[in-house]
């Protein structure tokens, strides 16, 4: 068995681009390792987030969409897979780092609090109400792996976690020269390519729209070719950098923005239940503070599934019925 992962460090030192991290060339972990005789640093990376509690959970955590009825609707994890194969397509072409791209995309959400959005909204109300910062959820990924499950992760992949969320923000021309590397910036793509095909193609089949809208029709009338286009159109582009084509950013931000107004925004109106989980959120940091700093409720919340938070909600706030008491002699 010896030499597998040398050998694999030197097909890399090979193929892969300029712009690419080589496992190699590793800065390390904070708590120094001695090398797996099979795997490269950015391998095991991966493979310690797939097995980890945070990641597990996230099939039980909203998307968007709270508790649908329906089997096809997307939940954080369905979405973290998506952007991973979105992501590898895009590092494969572009001959990058797919383990270090994989395992960037893999940690990228698992700091999401229950009930997506709501949740998160709510945890950073109740935290600048005491005083805090705030609530991100990427920060919130970085203690998921960092000092709740201490996986020792590479620091290459920790910080392209740290990098890759943009919320509302516009996708900018030149994305990897605002991101650790090549690698974080092309997940950073890949997620928003992602959400915005699933939770547009979860909108139609909500019955919230009806159909594509028709200035983004060209792109395809489901999610396939459209994400298609959309990976191409990275490919094609990324020359000195990670990018999109002038044409392809200017459509995925109007995309972006059409999505915010007539999904995100919109969802709250139509969805009485989204305020509740918002609520019941809060409810559950606010009491969970009180006998412990507020970090450490934070973390409790922010790991919650959706059903854990409901059932830890009734356990802590619903009475139970009646019990006769035992006849006294």
């Amino acid at each position: 068995m010896d030499g597998i992962r040398e050998a694999t460090e030197a097909i890399e030192r090979e193929t892969l681009s300029a712009h690419a991290v080589r496992a190699a060339d590793s800065r390390g972990r904070e708590r120094a390792e001695d090398p797996d005789p099979i795997r490269t640093c950015f391998q095991r990376d991966r493979d310690r987030i797939i097995h980890s509690k945070a990641f597990r959970r996230l099939k039980h955590k909203t998307q968007v969409f709270i508790a649908p009825t329906g089997d096809h609707y997307r939940t954080r994890l369905t979405h973290t897979l998506e952007v991973a194969q979105i992501a590898r397509t895009i590092s494969r072409a572009l001959r990058l780092n797919e383990d270090l791209t994989e395992a960037i995309a893999l940690g990228h959400d698992t700091g999401h609090p229950p009930f997506g959005h709501a949740g998160e909204a709510a945890l950073d109300e109740a935290v600048r109400a005491l005083g805090g910062d705030g609530f991100r959820h990427v920060d919130q990924s970085l203690r998921a792996l960092t000092l709740l499950e201490p996986l020792n992760l590479t620091r290459e992949t920790l910080e392209g976690i740290g990098g890759h969320s943009k919320g509302e923000k516009d996708l900018r021309a030149d994305e990897s020269s605002f991101s650790p590397s090549w690698e974080s910036a092309v997940v950073r793509i890949s997620d928003r390519i992602a959400y915005l095909n699933h939770d547009l193609e979860d909108a139609i089949r909500s019955g919230m729209i009806a159909e594509v809208p028709g200035e983004f029709a060209f792109l395809g009338r489901t999610s396939g070719p459209r994400i298609g286009a959309m990976v191409m159109d990275v490919v094609r582009s990324s020359h000195d950098w990670v990018a999109l084509s002038p044409e392809m950013l200017d459509v995925m931000n109007r995309l972006k923005d059409w999505m915010f107004s007539n999904v995100y925004f919109r969802y709250p109106t139509l969805a009485p239940e989204l305020e509740k989980s918002k609520l019941l959120v809060g409810e559950l940091f606010g009491y969970h503070a009180k006998d412990k700093p507020w970090h450490e409720a934070v973390d409790y919340v922010a790991g919650m599934t959706d059903r854990f938070a409901i059932a830890e909600f009734e356990r802590l706030r619903v009475p139970e019925g009646f019990a006769q008491f035992p006849r006294q002699t």
